[in-house]
């Protein structure tokens, strides 16, 4: 699949108890001068989320889908996926610590055919909030680790900002449910040998007062499934490969 010049973005907005902000980050998007289609899912909040988005999408260009419970960013994510119909997949949270302006060196690399992937790096570019330390560590040990097992120089596995070429979704296989649908897209992705580039983005990262949802339960979790999506991105790419889905 080639990308075409003037490529439609799917942005999947993954979205959990964000009431206060949703509509400014939602509002930006719309605002960005490209092709695209707006996917939100509602991962069952509970503050009223639900219902300022269902207001939200009477009056605006965006595909709003309800999940029954709150299931994860995962989940919320892979139901996303399944509604897709543009050239690129770019990931969106809900919150407003990515800058939606940063969309154009996100997808410049795949749109000129360099890439099949672009990361946004937080910890390559500015401006950026100065944030939390441990925080910032633990990230870095997690990519770390995930550098190790892929076999990649990511400096932020972590991002958010994730955009890819469509037409690995299908190929993927995602099963996570919770923060491990970032490790499992790069194990995957790299195990596809897909052409990975980073790029540097704004970041203003959030505390857990202002409602920072991440915590040091997740980075336990994530230290597992980068080992088990590691193995499990190998095995996937075999099978890919016997299929003649993939290239040898």
């Amino acid at each position: 699949m080639s990308i075409p010049s003037n490529p439609r973005l799917s942005i999947v907005v993954p979205c959990y108890n964000e009431r206060e902000v949703v509509t400014l980050c939602l509002d930006r998007v719309l605002a960005t001068p490209h092709t695209k289609e707006v996917i939100v899912v509602d991962d069952g909040s509970k503050d009223g989320t639900r219902d300022v988005l269902t207001e939200y999408a009477r009056t605006h260009d965006i595909r709003l889908f309800l999940q029954p419970k709150n299931m994860g960013k995962g989940a919320a994510l892979r139901e996303g996926f399944r509604h897709v119909t543009g050239d690129i997949v770019l990931i969106q949270d809900a919150d407003l610590e990515y800058d939606p302006k940063d969309y154009d060196a996100l997808i410049r690399p795949l749109a000129d055919g360099r890439a099949d992937v672009v990361f946004g790096s937080r910890f390559l570019g500015y401006p950026r909030r100065a944030h939390l330390f441990w925080h910032r560590m633990g990230n870095v040990a997690m990519t770390l680790l995930s550098n190790m097992v892929t076999n990649l120089d990511l400096t932020d596995m972590e991002t958010c900002y994730k955009a890819f070429r469509a037409d690995y979704l299908p190929k993927l296989e995602l099963e996570s449910d919770g923060f491990n649908i970032e490790p499992e897209l790069t194990a995957k992705l790299a195990a596809m040998h897909a052409r990975i580039y980073e790029v540097p983005i704004s970041y203003a990262g959030r505390d857990y007062a202002e409602g920072k949802k991440i915590t040091w339960r997740d980075g336990v979790k994530g230290v597992y499934a980068i080992t088990r999506f590691g193995l499990q991105g190998k095995r996937l790419a075999k099978r890919l490969r016997e299929r003649g889905e993939l290239p040898e």
